[in-house]
C-alpha cells in the first residue's frame, strides 16, 4: 500500500511544480485515480505525459504498492479551462 504523500513525494521528485490528487478507486490504495498538473507537460503528448508519470512512479509500480493506475495530466492552463 501507498499514501497520498509518498505517491505525492515520487511524482515532485520529477516534476516540482506538480499539483497531484489522487482518489483511491477500490479503498485498497493500490488501483489510483491519479491528476497532476505540471508545467512539466506543456508541448508534451498525452503519451509522453503518462511515461513522465509512470517514469516517475517506476518503483512503487515495480514493488507492487500501485497495481493499477488511471491518469489524468494538465498543464495549469489546461486546469483552468476545466
Amino acid at each position: 500500500m501507498i499514501t497520498v504523500e509518498v505517491l505525492t513525494d515520487y511524482i515532485r521528485k520529477s516534476m516540482p511544480d506538480a499539483v497531484v490528487r489522487v482518489t483511491d478507486r477500490t479503498g485498497t490504495m493500490d488501483h489510483l485515480r491519479v491528476l497532476v498538473v505540471s508545467s512539466a507537460f506543456r508541448n508534451k503528448t498525452l503519451l509522453d505525459r503518462h511515461r513522465m508519470i509512470y517514469q516517475a512512479l517506476d518503483v512503487p509500480l515495480k514493488d507492487g504498492r500501485i497495481h493499477a493506475l488511471e491518469l489524468t495530466a494538465k498543464t495549469p492552463d489546461e486546469q483552468d479551462d476545466g
